[in-house]
This record gives C-alpha cells, sequence and structure tokens, in this order.
C-alpha cells in the first residue's frame, strides 16, 4: 500500500526555507528551493499583447515589435538569474534573446524576439521561465 503525505508547509531543520532532496540514483542531493521556477510566463505577442498564464508576473510591457519586459511580483535577490524561452513561430530560426544593451534587473526582464538573427518579430506564442534566487 502506498503512502501517503499532507502537509500546509514543509520547513527545513537548519534553515526554514531550504530542504534538501535525494536525487535519483541516492547518490546526490539537490536544494528544493534552488530548483524551484521563480517566475514564468506564457503571452500572445501579437497585436495587443494577452497573458494566457503567468507566475510571479506583476506586469508584461509591449515595448514594440518583439521587445517586452516582465516584471515581477517577487523581486529576484540579485541578476544573476537565469532564463529560458521558447517562440511558437513560423519560422525555425526565430529566438528569445536579451534585449541588447540592456542589463538584467531584479525587478524585471527585458529581452527580444529575434527572426533570423537580426530582425524583431511578433510571435503567437512566446514562454519565458526564470530561475534562481528571490529576493
Amino acid at each position: 500500500m502506498a503512502s501517503q503525505l499532507k502537509v500546509d508547509t514543509l520547513t527545513g531543520v537548519s534553515t526554514a526555507g531550504s530542504i534538501d532532496v535525494t536525487g535519483e540514483g541516492n547518490s546526490t542531493t539537490t536544494n528544493l528551493q534552488q530548483g524551484l521556477t521563480k517566475a514564468w510566463i506564457n503571452f500572445n505577442g501579437t497585436g495587443t499583447i494577452a497573458t494566457a498564464d503567468s507566475f510571479n508576473r506583476s506586469g508584461l510591457t509591449d515595448n514594440g515589435t518583439g521587445d517586452y519586459t516582465l516584471s515581477f511580483t517577487n523581486n529576484m535577490a540579485n541578476t544573476t538569474y537565469c532564463f529560458t524561452g521558447g517562440l511558437g513561430s513560423t519560422s525555425d530560426r526565430a529566438i528569445l534573446i536579451l534585449n541588447n544593451g540592456v542589463n538584467l534587473s531584479a525587478s524585471a526582464f527585458t529581452f527580444q524576439t529575434i527572426y533570423d538573427g537580426d530582425t524583431k518579430i511578433d510571435s503567437t506564442v512566446v514562454t519565458v521561465q526564470i530561475t534562481g534566487d528571490l529576493a
């Protein structure tokens, strides 16, 4: 018979928000807090932009064709977080990149959707995921 554990809060013994989980091979541990996605969004970037779903997002700004700023509800602790993203585009050469010349901010993330290396485009589906430390 399988066991079932139901709790509202998990708290680490030495650090309240830090819980280690044993990895698949039982030889390593992963910090649960570090492995969680801290913010994400799925939106339509064409015409009047529209968010399909999101987490830890206070705002989304359309800065022009293929240029967006995602603002966080809860800021990141620093500017050394990591991002990944994807586009639903008619081109197999469309990518998501950091906004050229703009540094990362703890409160927002500015990025561009680019076609063929240098042309900004709007895309019907844009997804972004942020990992790192929250403030």
